[in-house]
């Protein structure tokens, strides 16, 4: 093997540098040709020095916008002091996110860990050890429902029980304990639950689906059937949860309370990998020493961002500006009338719009209009700017959105 001195930087066109990706990089994603070099707040600038408004918000991620300055001092400030310890020593930021998630939701505990992915896969593995050691299900014996049409992340068990072909082709074989059933279907998940079912992992709108918010009263319904089978109900809040549906959390828009709730992206603003599982003490206190772990979850760093990312949502009043500004996008994009458009849906600023037709030339035309927002599954186009956008840039986002359906 042989060793060069790396390049060293000059600036590059936007060309040089989609070039360079696509000769180094995997072609795992299929992003707009549009290379981001700044942004603040709403609007993000690409090398070239041309300004775009952001609709998707990193998948909110920045619900709080882009470099927000709060986030950004306290990242700053804790990254002089220190940035890790591991968790085989205790760092004063930890204590302090646990006890402002606890003020915030309720839960009695809380584990952080780093991605969404790992978010999950820390709730799935103390849903299997609470059905084995609580439940009293017997070893090795414990199911976990999930919902079709779901997205909970990229690791081999996740995309197992993923019911998109794509995500699962060619990654098999797959972990067993895991059943799918019909989301939004009450009956299908009566019909699924046995004794050995531990838990029912849920989205409350399904996010990557294509913004798809379940019929009035389904997870209601679930968690009462929950109850009743001594079930846990776990709710996937990464996407959905801080404010992006116009509630702090999506599963209060039917009042109930999951056992358990993961939270990811906007937890930390964009500055840093953080999520987290919050649970009661019965559920997460399954977990001894040894058990469970992560070099870096809940380092001082990702709790000190964290903990100001969550001060922004309430200092700001995000939610409420979600609910507000969502509910005027909503009625706005209702109003157009035009054959391309089959269905408008989802709640707070987290937005929907379903074609007739593919959505990625729609995208790539809002792009040259200066509009960033990304289709799924194909024909769907998902509104989700940072919560922080002002009314007005709403407005004339929205003016370019409507101009390039009815075009």
């Amino acid at each position: 093997m042989t060793t060069t001195e790396l390049a060293i930087d000059r600036e590059y066109s936007t060309a040089e540098l989609i070039a360079l990706e696509e000769q180094y990089g995997a072609h795992n994603y299929h992003p707009l040709d549009v290379v981001i070099e700044r942004a603040s707040g709403a609007w993000v600038q690409d090398v070239a020095g041309r300004r775009y408004l952001d609709f998707l918000a990193a998948y909110s991620a920045v619900n709080q916008g882009h470099c927000h300055p709060a986030i950004l001092r306290a990242m700053m400030e804790q990254a002089q002091k220190v940035t890790l310890t591991s968790r085989a020593f205790r760092n004063d930021q930890l204590p302090l996110l646990y006890r402002d998630l606890h003020e915030l939701t309720g839960y009695e505990m809380a584990l952080p860990m780093n991605s969404g992915a790992e978010g999950v896969e820390t709730a799935l593995k103390a849903a299997r050890k609470w059905g084995e050691t609580v439940k009293g299900i017997a070893p090795n014996q414990a199911e976990i429902l999930v919902a079709s049409g779901n997205f909970h992340g990229r690791t081999i068990a996740i995309v197992g029980f993923s019911s998109d072909a794509q995500y699962r082709a060619g990654f098999g074989p797959f972990a067993p304990g895991f059943r799918a059933v019909s989301f939004g279907d009450i009956a299908a998940l009566e019909r699924a639950i046995t004794p050995n079912t531990a838990a029912f992992l849920v989205e409350p709108i399904q996010g990557e689906a294509g913004i798809i918010v379940p019929p009035d009263g389904y997870l209601a319904a679930a968690a009462a059937l929950c109850r009743k089978h001594r079930v846990l109900l776990i709710a996937d809040e990464i996407q959905s949860g801080l404010g992006r549906t116009g509630k702090l959390f999506a599963f209060e828009h039917e009042g109930i309370r999951p056992d358990v709730v993961i939270l990811g992206k906007a937890l930390s603003g964009g500055y840093y990998p953080v999520s987290a599982v919050l649970a009661s003490r019965e559920v997460l206190g399954v977990f001894q020493a040894g058990d469970h772990g992560s070099t870096f979850g809940g380092n001082p760093l990702a709790c000190a961002v964290a903990r100001a990312a969550l001060r922004v949502i309430q200092d700001e009043g995000l939610v409420a500006r979600s609910a507000e500004l969502g509910a005027y996008a909503l009625e706005r994009l209702r109003g157009v009338r035009n054959a391309r458009v089959r269905e408008v849906r989802g709640r707070g600023l987290w937005l929907a719009i379903e074609l007739n037709e593919a959505a990625r030339p729609v995208c790539e035309a809002l792009q040259q209009r200066g509009v960033l927002c990304k289709e799924t599954h194909a024909t769907v186009i998902r509104i989700a700017p940072p919560l922080v956008i002002r009314r007005e840039d709403l407005e004339w986002g929205l003016d370019q959105l409507e101009a390039v359906l009815t075009a």
